[in-house]
């Protein structure tokens, strides 16, 4: 297997520079692996399936053409995008990943997250994450009009990012004791996610967790060949 790792790609119709920097990885991503994992926030908001806007239709399109005669593709919801569903999956040609997600990787046993959870320091932010990942939140927001549901999100949205401005890098970082708390228990060879906006590679005894970098500036992806693994980041012009 060779296997591509991206997370926290934030697309939206009011950042087209990301969007032409997510083809062109696709495109050169192409030939150069066999699967492709996506875990979480590929999009800055996801309010359901049904909303076909002409953003969300050039994503759609871009995807397809990466999975059609592609690498296998798979996704994991993120916290801007867990409204992601089989409608959608199915329409691109993608698999929809729990989380946490065991798998192997050539000998290598690999645990795939978006990483939120980890993040138990930060009390409020876990709290809501239950209520909106909850089946009666999600069943009740989809009956809205999309014009509800766009008004709620946006809110949610800017409640968020002045929520996040009044918190220590600290309390947003995932907390050490779980991360080794959850090391300990399942025994990785590598533990993968993204959520954080800190890239990086830790080592943790035998295990390794490998941070996914968000893209603004730059872009950031994992490579892992045979038993070797790189984290590497490119220019977003």
């Amino acid at each position: 297997m060779k296997a591509r790792f991206i997370s926290d790609i934030h697309l939206s119709d009011d950042r087209p520079h990301l969007t032409d920097a997510f083809k062109t990885f696709l495109n050169r991503s192409k030939e150069a692996c066999t699967h492709l994992f996506i875990l979480g926030d590929l999009f800055e908001i996801w309010i359901g399936d049904d909303n076909n806007n002409p953003f969300n239709q050039e994503i759609k399109d871009i995807l397809i053409d990466f999975t059609a005669n592609g690498p296998d593709t798979f996704l994991m919801h993120g916290n801007r995008d867990f409204l992601i569903g089989e409608a959608f999956a199915n329409e691109v040609s993608i698999s929809i990943l729990p989380d946490p997600y065991t798998l192997d990787i050539n000998g290598m046993k690999t645990i795939l997250s978006h990483g939120d959870f980890f993040c138990t320091d930060d009390a409020d932010y876990i709290e809501f994450r239950n209520k909106v990942r909850s089946e009666g939140w999600k069943k009740d927001f989809l009956s809205k009009s999309l014009d509800q549901r766009k008004a709620i999100a946006n809110a949610m949205r800017k409640d968020s990012k002045t929520a996040t401005l009044e918190k220590s890098l600290h309390i947003t970082d995932v907390n050490s004791e779980a991360v080794n708390n959850f090391i300990k228990e399942h025994e990785p060879n590598l533990l993968i996610h993204g959520h954080t906006h800190r890239p990086n590679v830790h080592k943790i005894n035998n295990s390794k967790r490998i941070v996914l970098g968000d893209w603004n500036d730059y872009g950031w992806f994992l490579t892992v060949n045979d038993k070797d693994h790189e984290l590497k980041k490119f220019s977003i012009s």
